[in-house]
């Protein structure tokens, strides 16, 4: 029996490795220095790089950061300590259908909010959709790592006078400091590598700019518009950045299962 369930693994680990392997292979060759710092060069050029989609995956993930990370943290906190209460079960609610929508479903939204009334593609709208994904993933996840904290450390707390509030960000926040952040690099991973968002609202540059009211270059957009494209050159670009992608992913979601399995470790 243990056989078998070492061949199920194997098998169910080939079609990754598989695609991991061919990956490499088709992306190793693309990675040179001129990727990471030189601009896109017109077709017929040699050369060129990707160095405006990186910087803009920075600036997108950052905004997505600091517009969906401190709403689904504090939601999270309301989701932990009023279960029961109407806005908690409205909010856990919203959050599941959220976790459960298509990217692209997102992405028309904000063009419908955002993009459509400023009459501009912008990072900033390319931020607020991969916040909108990011929000119910911190969310559910905050609230998850709260829940597990022991009820002791809550009651001594509020026997020394503590209010409930107070408790909550005072004591149980920093105790499940390390699963939350956990959490959040496993959200993080997820919407830096989202495409479909992005061309309704990023749209995309072939230059530098990181101007949040300007369209901004990303590296999923760029990996899509090369990847359809007939010439060898940005094929080969295409490759390198899918690779330098899939790693910065997973490296994310490692660190994120690391600090994971130290905290249980700890427990």
């Amino acid at each position: 029996m243990t056989a078998v369930l070492l061949l199920g693994a194997g098998l169910g680990l080939l079609p990754l490795l598989l695609v991991l392997g061919y990956l490499a292979w088709r992306g190793l060759p693309g990675l040179t220095p001129s990727l990471f710092l030189e601009l896109p060069r017109p077709i017929g050029d040699v050369g060129g790089g990707l160095a405006n989609a990186f910087s803009g995956t920075a600036v997108l993930v950052g905004l997505a950061t600091a517009l969906g990370l401190p709403v689904g943290v504090l939601a999270g906190f309301q989701l932990a300590e009023r279960p029961q209460s109407r806005l908690s079960v409205t909010v856990r609610y919203v959050a599941d259908v959220l976790n459960g929508t298509p990217s692209i479903v997102i992405g028309i939204a904000v063009w419908a909010a955002i993009v459509r009334p400023m009459q501009r593609f912008s990072a900033l709208a390319g931020g607020v959709a991969l916040a909108v994904l990011l929000l119910p993933l911190v969310a559910r996840t905050t609230e998850e790592m709260l829940r597990v904290i022991p009820p002791a450390l809550r009651q001594a707390a509020l026997s020394l006078g503590y209010t409930e509030w107070r408790t909550a960000v005072r004591v149980i926040g920093p105790a499940a400091l390390p699963g939350i952040v956990t959490g959040v690099l496993v959200a993080l991973a997820r919407v830096a590598g989202e495409t479909a968002p992005l061309l309704f609202t990023a749209f995309g540059n072939p230059f530098w700019s990181l101007d949040p009211g300007a369209p901004i270059a990303a590296l999923p957009l760029q990996i899509f518009t090369y990847a359809l494209s007939p010439y060898d050159a940005w094929q080969r670009q295409a490759w390198a950045a899918a690779l330098v992608l899939v790693a910065a992913v997973g490296g994310l979601t490692f660190l994120g299962r690391s600090l994971a399995r130290r905290r249980s470790g700890r427990g």
